[in-house]
């Protein structure tokens, strides 16, 4: 299975794709760029922000939860009016990077160094007001995701090729316990970055390097992978009317002139259909 062009606006790090399921409509982030970026049908949008931006989440039909380097913050998409949520202390000469709304209208973000420098990172949860670290030490923090009977949650270290799940509380959908190795894939020299979870509770990650989605059952099975026509897939989403589409963003950054001649490609939004059935993004609660 392969995927085929989207938009074909150069992204140097394409990342947090989000399907809005009031707009129908499909948004993401050129993190360096410092822009969200949408498309729907032949519109096409983009907002730039002071600071780099990265994921994520709907509050209502015009409104989005963006995480930055410095604030959680509300972004309207008519008026283009923005107001601050949180602000977030994070660290100097980190940013944001993946994030997730969680089933309980929370919504989980993470931070990593601008040079990815060694266990800077961690990953945070907005609460009812609330900022909280949920964990810390992690080098490239990604794979945010959340399976439909709400029993777990996930994230990655793209550093160290570990994807891991922790269980999470019934009520609150905090944390509970120790997370777990869901799938190690260092022996494999697979690189896992952003992820989502299906119907089926099957994870769907883009594999940075490897120009795929691939596709694991809950044991960690490798069951299929939809190829992408770059090297850097960096994350996906499911989207359109049915939840059957399948888009990725991709990524120019880490590839030389050579690698950018032979996949010019790189920084395209890509998208496949009828590969599989994703979730319903759940609003954020401000």
């Amino acid at each position: 299975m392969s995927a085929h062009i989207f938009d074909d606006r150069l992204c140097f790090l394409g990342e947090g794709p989000l399907w809005h399921p009031e707009r129908q409509q499909l948004f993401w982030f050129d993190i360096i760029g410092r822009t969200l970026l949408t498309r729907k049908g032949g519109d096409t949008g983009a907002w730039t922000f002071d600071d780099m931006v990265s994921a994520a989440g709907w509050i209502d039909r015009d409104t989005l939860l963006v995480s930055s380097e410095t604030a959680l913050i509300k972004l309207n998409l008519e008026t283009r009016s923005r107001e601050i949520v949180a602000k977030i202390d994070i660290g100097e000469g980190l940013r944001t990077n993946d994030g997730r709304a969680d089933p309980w209208g929370g919504f989980w973000f993470s931070s990593m160094g601008k040079k990815a420098e060694k266990d800077a990172g961690a990953i945070y949860r907005y609460y009812r007001g609330d900022v909280t670290k949920l964990f810390s030490s992690i080098t490239i923090p990604n794979s945010i995701c959340f399976t439909p009977d709400r029993r777990h949650g996930y994230f990655a270290d793209t550093d160290r090729a570990l994807v891991k799940r922790v269980d999470l509380d019934s009520e609150t959908g905090a944390p509970v316990g120790e997370p777990e190795i869901y799938l190690d894939l260092s022996t494999d020299g697979l690189n896992p970055d952003g992820a989502i979870i299906d119907t089926e509770g099957n994870m769907w990650l883009a594999q940075w390097g490897a120009s795929r989605v691939a596709v694991y059952d809950p044991s960690g099975t490798l069951l299929k992978s939809v190829a992408v026509g770059a090297p850097h897939a960096s994350c996906p989403a499911f989207g359109g009317a049915d939840l059957t589409t399948l888009y990725c963003t991709t990524a120019r950054e880490g590839l030389d002139a050579e690698a950018l001649a032979e996949h010019p490609e790189s920084g395209n939004v890509f998208f496949a259909e009828g590969v599989g059935r994703g979730q319903s993004e759940p609003a954020v609660i401000v």
